[in-house]
């Protein structure tokens, strides 16, 4: 789902303000990197991607994650001109409500909506339309031109179908937003209804890599939400598909992700940072450090460079005071408002941020 998120005050979210700081989060061991290899390596990305418009490959990305700290400026600084050059100047702005919320049988070891864990989030009914439609109408006066419906349920049944199918038409009906859903794995039939009925993008994360999935996820595979993703781009919905950082992966699983993510070909990818949850296998985990959390952002961009590429969950935890430098290393899509089970800021300081920055909102397509 797009980062244990939510865009209204209709639900009720449990928040805790200050993140868990538990036991230290180490910082990966970098080789020493002369300042020319450094060069040489920000030349090469450079010429790829703005002369040969080409992807970097793994081994490419890999060699810039190596980078020491003191060249991450110069990874946002190309990532920034590699964003405007591949997708333009304009941010897409976005609004998700947790339409059905905890009690999900699926054991993801960062989800406080599993009813496999004793969080303090529990279980409630699926919102009725009144409730969602006044979340769309909210998200609709903040600039969105999305609106995501989320479900925390491992795959739609029929009944849910049935309510989503009623639903998108009404949203986009009342307000004109686009209208996504995250409602888990998918049959090649329920594909095919979603796009006839109207969703405009299917969200999916794979979450991070085939190679680390196991060890946060036990209840489905990686290969599993692989084939939901296929589905939703054969049957012509726009892929949302993205990642979350700091759940003990590596660099180099990252990097592994980063080509995955490649070979998927998705429209949008929410970049999560992990926002430790009581209750959860990984509630004691740190947060990543911001630094860290700045060069992922321009990695990302860097190896994904047409996508939308959307701050999503943990972003404030993560980087506090920093959040107005990942828009300018490669971010050009926003989730504003609440998220699934945290708090986020309010809409009006995202959109300040953007109205500081110059960066004009409007709807966007990823061509990856």
């Amino acid at each position: 789902m797009p980062g244990e998120t939510a865009a209204t005050p209709i639900r009720t979210t449990v928040t805790l303000s200050v993140p868990n700081r538990g036991r230290g989060r180490s910082e990966p061991e970098r080789p020493e990197i002369e300042s020319k290899t450094a060069r040489a390596r920000l030349g090469t990305a450079e010429t790829v991607l703005l002369e040969e418009r080409r992807l970097l490959t793994t081994a490419e990305l890999a060699a810039l994650a190596e980078l020491p700290d003191q060249w991450v400026t110069s990874l946002a600084a190309l990532a920034h001109q590699v964003r405007l050059a591949w997708c333009g100047p304009e941010v897409e702005v976005e609004g998700i409500l947790s339409a059905k919320t905890g009690g999900c049988p699926e054991d993801c070891h960062f989800c406080s909506q599993s009813s496999r864990f004793d969080t303090p989030v529990k279980a409630t009914p699926f919102l009725d339309a009144d409730e969602v439609l006044a979340a769309a109408e909210e998200t609709r006066a903040a600039g969105a031109s999305e609106f995501c419906i989320v479900l925390a349920v491992r795959g739609p049944d029929e009944r849910t179908m049935v309510r989503i199918l009623e639903l998108v038409p009404m949203i986009h009906g009342r307000t004109g937003l686009n209208v996504a859903v995250s409602a888990g794995l998918l049959t090649d039939d329920q594909a095919r209804r979603f796009a006839e009925g109207g969703v405009h993008r299917y969200n999916h994360n794979l979450e991070t890599s085939r190679s680390f999935f196991p060890n946060v996820v036990t209840t489905h595979t990686w290969e599993e939400r692989q084939d939901t993703c296929l589905l939703v781009r054969t049957h012509g919905m726009e892929l949302c598909c993205g990642a979350l950082i700091g759940m003990g992966e590596t660099d180099a699983q990252r990097i592994e992700l980063l080509g995955q993510l490649q070979e998927l070909d998705p429209t949008e990818v929410p970049l999560n940072f992990l926002n430790p949850r009581p209750g959860t296998p990984l509630g004691d985990a740190q947060p990543v450090a911001a630094w860290e959390a700045i060069r992922w952002i321009a990695l990302f961009r860097l190896g994904l460079p047409g996508v939308i590429l959307r701050y999503a969950g943990g972003r404030e935890v993560t980087l506090r005071e920093l959040q107005s430098m990942g828009m300018t290393s490669g971010i050009n899509a926003l989730i504003v408002g609440n998220y699934l089970t945290t708090l986020g800021r309010s809409p009006e300081e995202d959109l300040q941020m953007l109205s500081d920055l110059r960066m004009p909102v409007g709807a966007l397509t990823g061509i990856l």
